[in-house]
């Protein structure tokens, strides 16, 4: 008899919105959940109702299991579907809605218990003959985690070694060492992230396979004992541990390969009587070897590429599943078709180290076209806070092969507009048009060997043409501006008593000026000087913030929008952010040593490791921020004594915020 009527998403973003698409497919009641800071979100607006969680942090709302199953019971849902992240593999949560009546969208609390500690899931899969890596968990009585033990058994594995934290993923509490030297720091270092991040610091160790790719296994079980593999995907490229690409099939994987991994992920799933969607990830050695890693008991990110190669809905296998039906497929009947690549676009500044950022969205166009997905859960006008993870958006393309797959996935981020706050889509871009990438034969070291913070900080750099357009598109838009203002006609717009005068320009783009010279010549027509470079553009209307730039015969399309002083600018699908500070006065400019030391972003204090008086060093650790699931250590940027400290721990404060100052003076003065 059929339980499943009404579903609640315990979720929020991207991941609530394509769940509850599949519920309302599949004639379900949907039910959505939302903070302070998502009274507006696109999810929201889905649903056919929505509950009030609580307060914009995630532990108040998302994060709270009395909350959600509040909300649940409130509102009639008789299932609870939790996405990715926040409750998803909360043993307690999946044994609360149990309890509480309501059908989990997911496996057996005992499952997720067991497979969301690494040293226990690898200790069970070890005793079941999963192929695991080489290491250090404390297996036998007596033994210990604590560092000195840690530092002991490293030291007798050898290096490189990866240090992990048992709890939670994501990258967080994941440090790779290259000697002993540096050993007791990262233990120490891991096991404090760890701590903050998932409530527990309990670390593992394991040898470091240099070299090796990143696949894991899509996996699926029944309570009729069914349990099937849909092939692998590679997660190979990765920042901070995270991933930022995933495709399937993997460009390393046979189908010989597949099908002894496949087999090896099912037998690993029927060792832990699992049900429902899961993830078996492994690391795939230069020499085909390959070992488990971890479990993720839950639906993953990247689980639209798997999707578009068996042409199947994994939400829906989740509800059938949950419903107590049989896997839809056996084995034999899944079949795979074609490529599909897909990306990750973050709020985040790849040549800021991948700093997150925040901020409105001032555009939203996402692209479209053959074989592209988008799944997101943003809209024009939404505010990108610092409360949640960074991600926006997954960009998919499918193709009858990988190289179409590549080409229509690149094309699709030339092709999207995202204005308002930085992301990480040229980057992405890059990654897609390296070599490394194009042959296949890249590992989980792609970006570490291939985007080193140089290349990362050039990343995107205008030209001197590019740089023309720029300031060629921020006159037009003032003097566009200014003749609809005053209700001149069209044809003077950019009209000058003497158009002989040029106009000098200065554009910003958070690291250098950008200066130019731009005389008018008739109402679309401009010179613009960059240095000793003279360039004549004509620029025609596309429409509303879009024209269409003509230099030295060659047209290109630009899209644009202004927020005040700030143009964001696409131009040959590299998006710009550039303030206009052609009058800014000289005492307006910031002092780049004047001690203070500010926020990089909106986010909440972890840690204040001074307090006033204290003497300290550059470079010196002085405070540590948190936003978006990324840990932000901010340093003395000289040395001197600390004067001030204007945080404490848990306070949430905005992006420059001055969180303390170092004196220089002072330091002479003592």
């Amino acid at each position: 008899m059929k339980r499943i009527h009404k579903v609640l998403v315990a979720n929020r973003g991207e991941i609530a919105v394509r769940v509850l698409r599949t519920c309302r497919r599949l004639g379900l009641r949907t039910v959505a959940v939302f903070s302070d800071a998502d009274r507006e979100a696109p999810h929201v607006r889905l649903a056919d109702e929505a509950m009030h969680l609580g307060p914009a942090p995630a532990r108040e709302s998302y994060l709270s299991i009395e909350r959600v199953l509040a909300a649940a019971k409130a509102s009639g849902a008789d299932a609870i579907h939790p996405g990715y992240g926040f409750l998803s593999e909360n043993e307690d949560f999946a044994r609360a809605c149990a309890e509480a009546g309501f059908v989990f969208v997911g496996p057996p609390a005992e499952a997720i218990e067991l497979m969301g500690n690494k040293r226990q899931a690898k200790l069970r899969m070890q005793a079941a003959d999963v192929p695991c890596i080489p290491g250090y968990e404390a297996a036998r009585p007596g033994e210990s985690l604590e560092d000195e033990a840690l530092v002991r058994e490293g030291q007798r594995i050898g290096f490189p070694l990866m240090v992990k934290a048992a709890a939670g993923g994501g990258g967080r509490g994941m440090r790779l060492v290259r000697d002993a030297g540096a050993l007791l720091d990262a233990i120490r270092s891991a096991r404090s992230e760890a701590t903050n991040a998932f409530g527990s610091g309990e670390l593992i160790l394991e040898r470091a396979i240099e070299g090796a790719r990143h696949v894991e296994v899509q996996v699926f079980a029944d309570e009729h004992g069914g349990a099937v593999h849909l092939g692998e995907r590679d997660c190979s490229v990765q920042r901070r541990h995270q991933k930022v690409i995933e495709e399937s099939p993997s460009p390393a994987v046979t189908p010989e390969l597949r099908e002894r991994m496949g087999a090896v992920a099912v037998q690993a799933i029927r060792a832990i009587g699992y049900r429902g969607a899961g993830t078996i990830e492994f690391l795939l050695a230069p020499n085909g070897d390959f070992f488990f890693m971890e479990m993720n008991t839950r639906l993953q990110v990247e689980h639209p590429v798997t999707e578009l190669i068996t042409g199947l809905d994994l939400v829906e296998w989740q509800l059938r599943v949950a419903d107590g039906e049989p896997l839809p497929l056996k084995q034999a009947e899944v079949a795979f078709r074609g490529h599909a690549i897909e990306a990750r676009l973050c709020a985040e500044d790849p040549a800021k180290g991948f700093l997150p950022q925040t901020g409105r969205l001032l555009a939203w166009v996402p692209p479209e076209g053959e074989g592209i997905r988008v799944d997101h859960g943003v809209r024009e006008g939404q505010d990108i806070t610092p409360f949640y993870d960074s991600m926006q958006a997954k960009l998919v393309a499918y193709g009858p092969d990988r190289e179409t797959a590549r080409e229509r996935l690149a094309a699709a981020l030339r092709e999207l507009t995202v204005f308002g706050v930085t992301t990480n889509s040229t980057f992405i871009q890059h990654v897609l048009g390296h070599e490394a990438f194009r042959s296949g034969r890249y590992d989980t070291g792609f970006v570490g060997a291939h985007t080193p913070p140089e290349t990362l900080q050039a990343l995107g750099q205008a030209s001197v043409e590019d740089q023309a357009i720029l300031a060629a598109v921020l006159f037009h838009d003032d003097a566009v501006a200014l003749a609809r203002k005053g209700g001149f006609d069209a044809a003077l717009t950019g009209w000058s008593s003497s158009y002989a005068l040029p106009v000098p320009v200065v554009l910003h783009d958070g690291t250098a000026e950008l200066r130019a010279s731009v005389r008018p010549v008739a109402p679309e027509a401009y010179d613009v000087r960059i240095g000793d470079t003279s360039l004549s553009l004509s620029l025609r209307g596309l429409g509303a913030e879009r024209v269409e730039v003509e230099v030295a015969g060659r047209r290109r399309a630009v899209r644009y929008r202004r927020a005040g002083g700030t143009l964001w600018c696409s131009l040959d699908g590299i998006t710009r952010s550039l303030r206009d500070v052609s009058f800014r006065l000289p005492s307006e400019r910031e002092r780049a040593s004047d001690g203070r030391l500010r926020a990089p972003m909106d986010g909440r204090i972890i840690r204040v490791s001074t307090q006033v008086g204290a003497t300290v060093k550059r470079g010196d650790v002085l405070v540590v921020l948190e936003a978006m699931k990324m840990e932000s250590s901010l340093i003395a940027p000289t040395d001197g004594v600390v004067t001030a400290v204007n945080v404490t721990v848990g306070a949430q404060v905005p992006a420059r915020h001055v969180v303390a100052v170092v004196s220089p003076e002072a330091k002479e003065a003592a």
